[in-house]
């Protein structure tokens, strides 16, 4: 039975459609005979290889193949052969192509078995891949960029997935944290958070899941982590939201903070620093107002030349306004920290409830008005020299810190967790007796020997006469020059009374009563009120010639000019040159009552 016209009609329709399908394919198509003999190939073949068709016809299939393949390709043609099958494109084999000019090109190919009129060929579809592969070898490059900022980062970076836990870590998580990635890698991210934060985390956590969002670094959050040792260190936190598949997850990048934070304590150190040496440079006391010649004071001056360039602990001991701050800072000039800073503290000049703040410092929220962080002068005089002054009225509960922070160099800011180094050489002064301090229980006798590895103890001006003429001489011609007086003179009667005064306040109430001699002086002749220094002539008062009774009546005739009163500008304690505190203990020694004066 013959065909249907339109079947006819139908297969060659069919067959034009291959034969352009075949012609104008994207791909090189080849048909090979079961010798590997190229019989057939399309155009994009010629454009993809470099040959024209005719020169394709009856080539081996080798000869498009590369010379480090071509030994092995015919065996893998037969087994091929033997068992023909279709063999898709994406094999997973690496497979090149060779071009008429010798270059090669990554190619994929699928394979196909055929049979024509009882011959058995093979079709080959070749499809040239190098932008694929260049764009994978693009993408494995940025990987590896990727892969390597990630190991390599100066941050710690984590990955952190739906229900909090780590899934991967870099190298530098180890490093911050003290953990290896495998102890790290499943555990919760709550395991580096300190646990004072660690109850509110999982709601935060919850929140950002919420709302995922990349949230910056400088964000001007308190961040703290947690090392394994239990140690926190202060960071800084990026976080991401990443998608992947098996989920939303979050990458967390963690700068440790804890340099940074040095720097800017340091900074503000050496703000604090500036800011201290212009106010001492504002000091009425210098160096070089160390005046005198007597025996006893250059016996002082061996004394602070021997110990300076050493790092011994002084003790400089004397009575008030001895210049016992003057001793102090020659021993700081003359040693090895004098590049550093010189840093005092009177411990009798500030409340007790305050002393541990001003010489320990304390961190923010330490207590009630506590707004920001305070840096101590123990902290400050950091590689330099910590004098404190009228070291007697130290607190008994400080004196144990002050001492510990001397023998193992290190200290605890108020409400601090974290032990903070330094290094200071002290100088102490009192006008007290330590060592009946120590024995009434008053002084801790631990400290009292650590302070006294070197004693060092000032003269009274009473007991170095011959200085006062030169004193004299300096304070008339220091404060005529501020006055803008011009004073040449000081009678030599004036000049023997000031000789043969004992001077219970020493230099300081020399110089205040020789400021106070310039003040009333019209002229060139100094006019002291000499009338000041002489004890009136009163034997009903019954008092012995000793020295300490010429004291008690000095201090007397003194507060009954002040009416009584001891402080302010006009007060007992500032018209003898003594501070408060000191005239209230040789009050108290002399047995001075207010009716005595009142």
């Amino acid at each position: 039975m013959s065909e249907k016209p339109s079947a006819r009609v139908n297969n060659a329709s069919i067959e034009g459609l291959y034969g352009k399908l075949f012609e104008f394919s994207p791909d090189a198509v080849f048909v090979t005979d079961q010798a590997g003999t190229i019989v057939h190939a399309n155009g994009q073949a010629e454009r993809l290889f470099g040959y024209e068709r005719q020169d394709l016809i009856g080539l081996a299939v080798e000869a498009l193949v590369p010379e480090r393949f071509r030994a092995s390709h015919p065996k893998h043609r037969g087994d091929y052969a033997a068992q023909p099958h279709i063999r898709p494109m994406g094999a997973g084999l690496e497979l090149y192509g060779l071009r008429k000019d010798g270059s090669e090109f990554p190619v994929d190919i699928m394979l196909s078995p055929v049979q024509e009129s009882g011959n058995s060929y093979v079709l080959a579809v070749v499809r040239d891949i190098s932008r694929r592969k260049r764009a994978e070898d693009a993408l494995r490059r940025s990987e590896a960029r990727l892969r390597s900022l990630f190991e390599f980062s100066p941050d710690a970076i984590l990955v952190i997935d739906a229900a909090g836990k780590i899934t991967e870590a870099n190298a530098q998580v180890e490093s911050f944290f003290g953990y290896s990635r495998t102890e790290l890698i499943g555990q919760s991210v709550e395991l580096l958070i300190p646990d004072k934060f660690r109850q509110t985390h999982p709601r935060r956590r919850k929140e950002y899941a919420a709302q995922p969002r990349v949230r910056a670094m400088g964000a001007g959050l308190d961040l703290h982590a947690k090392r394994k040792d239990g140690t926190e260190f202060p960071v800084d936190i990026m976080l991401g939201p990443i998608a992947g598949p098996e989920g939303a997850s979050v990458l967390a990048v963690v700068r440790d903070l804890t340099q940074r934070k040095r720097d800017e304590e340091a900074l503000r150190r050496g703000e604090l620093e500036r800011r201290y040496l212009e106010e001492e440079l504002q000091t009425e006391y210098r160096f070089e107002e160390i005046i005198g010649e007597s025996r006893a004071l250059k016996r002082v001056l061996k004394q602070v030349e021997t110990v300076a360039r050493e790092e011994a602990t002084v003790l400089i001991l004397g009575e008030t306004g001895t210049g016992k701050e003057l001793i102090a800072r020659a021993i700081h000039e003359l040693s090895l920290r004098r590049e550093r800073t010189f840093v005092k503290l009177n411990c009798s000049a500030i409340p007790a409830g305050l002393l541990e703040s001003e010489l320990f410092g304390h961190e923010k929220g330490a207590f009630t008005g506590a707004l920001a962080q305070k840096i101590g002068r123990l902290e400050l005089a950091h590689e330099g020299t910590l004098f404190l002054d009228e070291i007697g009225d130290l607190p008994l509960e400080l004196q144990p810190k002050i001492l510990r922070a001397l023998q193992e160099r290190e200290f605890d800011r108020l409400g601090g967790t974290k032990t903070i180094p330094v290094n200071v050489r002290l100088i102490a002064a009192t006008n007290r007796n330590l060592a009946k301090m120590v024995a009434s229980r008053e002084f801790r006798s631990d400290l009292y020997y650590r302070l006294k590895v070197f004693p060092i103890e000032i003269p009274p001006l009473r007991e170095r006469r011959e200085d006062i003429p030169v004193l004299v001489n300096y304070f008339v011609h220091k404060h005529s020059r501020r006055m803008n007086r011009q004073i040449a003179t000081v009678p030599k009667d004036t000049m023997e009374i000031l000789q043969n005064w004992s001077w219970p306040g020493n230099v300081r109430e020399l110089e205040n009563f020789m400021e106070r001699a310039v003040i009333l002086t019209r002229g060139p002749i100094l006019r002291a009120p000499v009338a000041e220094l002489k004890v009136p002539d009163e034997p009903d008062l019954g008092l012995d010639p000793n020295l300490e009774n010429a004291e008690r009546e000095h201090i007397l005739r003194v507060l009954r000019e002040a009416k009584g009163m001891i402080g302010g500008p006009k007060g007992a304690a500032e018209r003898l040159g003594l501070k408060r505190t000191t005239l209230n203990s040789k009050m108290k020694k002399l047995r001075i009552t207010r009716k005595d004066y009142i």
